[in-house]
């Protein structure tokens, strides 16, 4: 039997995003034993996984590199047939170089590339055709599997389903107005008016991690709606994923609850502050919208990644999205 490992290392959104890698590969190799290796607090993604066989653990807030000397012990020591590692920063590089493993391959980006047995080339984007990060991270293993990226895909198991049950008897809408990054995150105040606008007929379910909760009572009480409830620090992230799945919409930010509903092909609306789609994160499901700011500003994106300020004082990127544009994705 054939032993793969996936790394990838970095923060929730990236993880799920590369369980598209883990779809392709058992379509391919079948009867492999598929392991994965996450950060700490990531682990529970793959609760039930059918097509995971390990998931290993780096904790990296505790004793880092102590523990990182472990990990790659314990990767040594399973004999890895294909190493496959997603992310492109050294201590990753470090574990694929010294993993033992017969094949490694990574992306030319990582600094330890020059060891691997196969570097391929990370591509941001590409002439005018703006590539996913799972098109991205598909470069890693087209030439062993369907030139096609897979979907991300979770599986929430049937006690995540019963956790949920009793708040799916009526349609609902789920939002997740939280975001680690101030300029991803739309405005506390803006999410109060939307609340107020929609149909009172639905019932609203706030989403979010325990650290989520202050934000969101904080926009329950300015927007006293009868149908709105917060669920944040109530739910983990399968069960999360198992009630966005049957919502009639998800509104999200350009974050992890965003590649949740794409990861059950749940109805979406990403809302898009000061990053961009072009950079390749956007929503996936069949269901999906994106609302941005209409107007062209010089100083959008003024990133990659998040902000914990508006360079520009303004945020303009988020202020200026309308609620109309948002309340138009739900069904009439």
């Amino acid at each position: 039997m054939q032993k793969i490992l996936v790394i990838q290392t970095a923060f929730i959104g990236d993880v799920v995003l590369a369980t598209g890698l883990l779809e392709s590969l058992h379509q391919q190799y079948p009867l492999a034993a598929i392991s994965i290796l996450v950060r700490k607090g990531n682990e529970a993604l793959f609760k039930q996984h059918p097509f995971i066989d390990e998931v290993l653990v780096w904790d990296k807030k505790t004793k880092k590199y102590q523990h990182l000397v472990q990990i790659i012990r314990q990767i040594r020591q399973r004999q890895f047939d294909l190493l496959i590692n997603v992310q492109r920063f050294a201590a990753t590089g470090l574990i694929t170089i010294f993993s033992a493993a017969k094949t490694t391959i990574g992306f030319d980006k990582n600094p330890f590339s020059l060891f691997f047995s196969k570097r391929i080339k990370h591509i941001f984007s590409k002439g005018d055709l703006d590539l996913h990060e799972i098109e991205r991270n598909h470069q890693l293993i087209v030439t062993q599997s369907d030139p096609t990226a897979a979907r991300p895909k979770l599986y929430p198991s049937q006690e995540d389903y019963a956790k949920v049950s009793g708040l799916i008897q009526s349609p609902y809408i789920c939002m997740a107005p939280a975001s680690v990054w101030f300029t991803k995150q739309y405005p506390e105040a803006q999410w109060v008016k939307l609340l107020g606008l929609i149909p009172k007929h639905y019932k609203v379910y706030l989403l979010g991690a325990p650290s989520d909760a202050e934000t969101c009572n904080r926009i329950l009480a300015s927007a006293n709606c009868s149908n709105a409830i917060s669920l944040a620090g109530q739910l983990n992230f399968l069960q999360s994923a198992a009630l966005m799945q049957t919502a009639v919409m998800n509104y999200v930010n350009d974050s992890a609850p965003m590649h949740f509903a794409s990861s059950v092909n749940a109805p979406v609306t990403a809302i898009y502050c000061s990053t961009i789609p072009a950079f390749g994160y956007g929503p996936l499901s069949d269901n999906r919208h994106i609302v941005e700011v209409k107007a062209a500003l010089d100083c959008r994106p003024c990133g990659i990644h998040g902000r914990k300020e508006c360079p520009q004082g303004h945020f303009n990127c988020a202020n200026l999205i309308t609620q109309v544009d948002l309340l138009a994705v739900l069904p009439t």
